[in-house]
């Protein structure tokens, strides 16, 4: 006998979905970190998020939306002579592929950073994470190909190399941002596999999750091993515009001589998160035999792109425009109050750990970012995802677990990732009481744990 259920479905029956007959890297545990940290932060909404890496929102206004939408339009019309139909044309249907503010975005690249890119080297994408996709997927021409992440990564690179199909491999990342002697070793053990490595990942900016700021050196470094391995340089930014003090590095790209760099920007940190708005340069030459054909990478990607998302939101896409218009194509201009509110956080952060923490060479420790969203603090007990749901349900306080970003399986990690950026001081510190009350509880248990008699 088949009953039905409430929803018209069949109990009884065999149909379903064999999980092994579905992509392979949905079997991944990466693929499940961002829906299990939501997950928990939604189960347990009175605790105070560390885990959160999302910009404050105490400067989003409906009214901001509408000023930049009419400022894009007046643009439009006073300096592009666009006609009403046009205007209408240009926002409300389907747009170009790669983007319609394309020249807007390399305006504001040769202000803020100094990279002088054509146009045309520019797809504007759905988020940076579309951009890590289309990258990824356009690397990969079979499983040999494989891509190169410093560890530990953002988890989104990790899982969209993985869904377009490259094995994931990691380097270490060290105190300084990257192994560079690391970086070598995994590359010709690749070649020995019979791998082929495209690209190494990397966020020199004050990186999620560490937080770590490469050197100019170091940068220099990098693209001359890059150069020396054939190897592009994927360089993520969506915290460059943050840095804790006066001084800003010059990104990779602004470094690139070679065209050994595709840079992948994201306007949700800068102007809002809701637009879904990032971008890719990628300006390499397309060739045959070595010999060049006439495209860009960025019009590959663009191909892949067309059959993807088709186009990014041109009413999103307004907005970033708009905001840029507004602010002479500056978003350090345009980030000012939410830059100096970040300051204030980070500071906030690291001053309430000495005082919870004040023996330097305790088991708890931290590093110190120059900028950005987040700080890694070690603990002296295991940082799962089991504890974390502890700490939320018993001590309400969130942190993310460092083994969510690890490529390879992360081993007994004893680290913690926390972000600052969407708290209020009052929530700073009575987020801190509360870890600091946990990490004495687990640090109590542990000890007593070793101290058991077998």
């Amino acid at each position: 006998m088949v009953i039905a259920d409430d929803y018209g479905r069949s109990r009884g029956e065999s149909g379903g979905v064999d999980i092994s007959e579905l992509n392979a890297a949905l079997g991944d545990p990466v693929l499940d970190s961002m829906n299990f940290l939501n997950e928990v932060a939604a189960r347990f909404p009175q605790a105070v998020s560390f885990a959160s890496g999302r910009p404050c929102e105490d400067f989003f206004e409906f009214d901001d939306i509408e000023r930049c939408l009419r400022r894009y339009r007046e643009f439009l019309t006073a300096d592009r002579g666009y006609s009403e139909a046009q205007v209408v044309n240009a926002l409300f249907q389907y747009g170009r592929t790669k983007g319609i503010i394309h020249r807007e975005i390399a305006r504001y690249l040769e202000t803020d950073e100094g990279v002088a890119v054509d146009p045309e080297s520019i797809v504007v994408t759905v988020g940076a994470q579309e951009g890590m996709y289309l990258v990824a997927r356009a690397l990969c021409r079979d499983e040999r190909d494989a891509a190169l992440v410093v560890s530990p990564a953002y988890v989104g690179f990790i899982g969209a190399a993985k869904l377009a199909g490259m094995p994931v491999l990691p380097v270490a990342g060290g105190l300084r941002g990257i192994d560079l002697e690391d970086l070598r070793r995994q590359v010709g053990e690749a070649r020995r596999r019979g791998l082929r490595p495209r690209c190494v990942y990397v966020v020199p900016d004050f990186s999620n999750p560490s937080g770590i700021c490469m050197g100019l050196a170091l940068r220099r470094e990098l693209l001359q091993a890059a150069a020396e391995e054939d190897l592009l340089i994927v360089e993520d930014n969506p915290y460059g515009t943050f840095p804790a003090g006066a001084e800003r590095l010059p990104t990779l790209k602004a470094l690139d001589t070679d065209r050994r760099v595709v840079y992948l920007g994201s306007f949700a940190k800068t102007v809002l998160p809701g637009v879904r708005v990032g971008f890719a340069v990628a300006d390499q030459p397309v060739t045959v035999a070595g010999r060049p054909v006439g495209g860009l990478l960025a019009d590959e990607l663009g191909k892949l792109k067309s059959m993807l998302t088709v186009n990014t939101s041109s009413l999103s896409q307004a907005v970033v425009a708009g905001k840029l218009l507004e602010h002479d194509f500056s978003l350090l201009r345009a980030s000012t109050r939410a830059a100096g509110l970040y300051r204030r956080n980070m500071g906030l952060l690291r001053r309430g750990l000495r005082d919870r923490f004040p023996d330097e060479d305790g088991p708890v420790r931290w590093n110190e970012p120059a900028g950005g969203f987040f700080l890694v603090l070690t603990v002296p007990f295991r940082a799962d995802d089991e504890l974390l749901e502890r700490s939320a349900r018993e001590h309400r306080v969130l942190w993310t677990p460092m083994s969510h970003f690890y490529a390879a399986s992360p081993g007994d990690r004893r680290e913690l990732r926390l972000s600052c950026s969407s708290l209020t001081p009052q929530d700073i510190e009575t987020g801190l009481d509360r870890l600091a009350k946990f990490i004495a509880e687990m640090s109590t248990q542990t000890e007593g744990a070793r101290h058991e008699p077998l």
